[in-house]
């Protein structure tokens, strides 16, 4: 069964009940792959689908097939039903611990404490020597091809712009057959953003598998450090939250990726100041033509 998943499914225990009725039954190798969504628990909730694959020794495709096997649409929606599963809407273990009668002020506080938290969580998690990395490789960089789909888009366009602003060739395509194309056309020196919560979005992981096979180099902004996008990175910056049931895709993923891609944003301006200063006095004046 492959078509998804229904919502009898998704009742606490779904997953792991699913895994065991279905080991039995499935191929040897998807059998390892459900057999460690069973071992691991609470921990897969954390991990990404490369490290569930190392762990079954298997490969990827075959994590992916597991979990179709069990009746989700991939590993993903998995994912996200065992962090349901692990945390139900009334007494839950989710870092917010929102309960079902709390107001919209105390969820508003709730939700700030926790996306604090992951901004914190974000300092300590970026690998200082990638960032560097990271920074040397933009600011010598003729051209920067920023990619995000889904909850990353406006990441990456917002990221594409401040780029603008520092002096640097930069775009997002909002498409995701453009931003392919655009990822084979770079050349030797350019260098792409890839921005990806899971670092397993396949539009994404094939544009900078593209971009790397045209010679540019990759900067991954993600959540975990062993994906399949962090396989092609030149330097991975991993910062990001978890799923919980009120914020798939991890919506403090995002504040954690924003706060890393303003660092790299301020770090390019510090080491290309006159540059910099020559295009932010042009976007000023530009703006200035458009407000009264």
């Amino acid at each position: 069964m492959t078509g998804g998943i229904d919502e009898a499914a998704r009742v606490p225990g779904s997953v792991a009940e699913r895994a065991r009725a279905a080991l039995r039954s499935l191929p040897p190798s998807e059998a390892r792959a459900a057999q460690v969504l069973l071992e691991r628990g609470s921990d897969v909730v954390r991990m990404s689908v490369s490290e569930i694959a190392a762990a079954a020794g298997t490969g990827v495709g075959t994590v992916v097939r597991a979990c179709q096997s069990l009746g989700f649409k991939g590993f993903q929606d998995a994912k996200i039903a065992l962090a349901q599963d692990l945390a139900p809407l009334v007494g839950g273990s989710s870092p917010e611990h929102i309960d079902r009668g709390d107001p919209p002020a105390e969820v508003l506080a709730k939700l700030a404490a926790s996306s604090a938290d992951a901004l914190q969580r974000a300092r300590s998690s970026v690998d200082a020597a990638a960032l560097e990395r990271a920074v040397g490789l933009l600011t010598a960089a003729p051209r920067v091809l920023v990619l995000g789909v889904g909850t990353s888009a406006p990441l990456a366009q917002d990221a594409a712009y401040r780029l603008l602003t520092l002096g640097i060739a930069a775009e997002a395509p909002a498409d995701v057959h453009v931003q392919h194309v655009r990822a084979g056309l770079l050349r030797p020196g350019d260098v792409v953003v890839a921005v990806s919560h899971t670092g397993a979005t396949r539009e994404t992981v094939s544009a900078a598998r593209r971009a790397k096979e045209s010679g540019a180099a990759v900067v991954a902004v993600t959540s975990f450090a062993t994906t399949p996008l962090t396989e092609v990175a030149d330097a991975a910056l991993v910062a990001g939250g978890l799923e919980t049931r009120y914020r798939v895709e991890a919506m403090t993923s995002r504040l954690a990726h924003l706060v890393v891609l303003d660092a790299l944003f301020v770090s390019l301006l510090l080491a290309e100041p006159d540059r910099s200063a020559a295009a932010q006095a042009l976007v000023v004046d530009v703006l200035s033509e458009h407000r009264f």
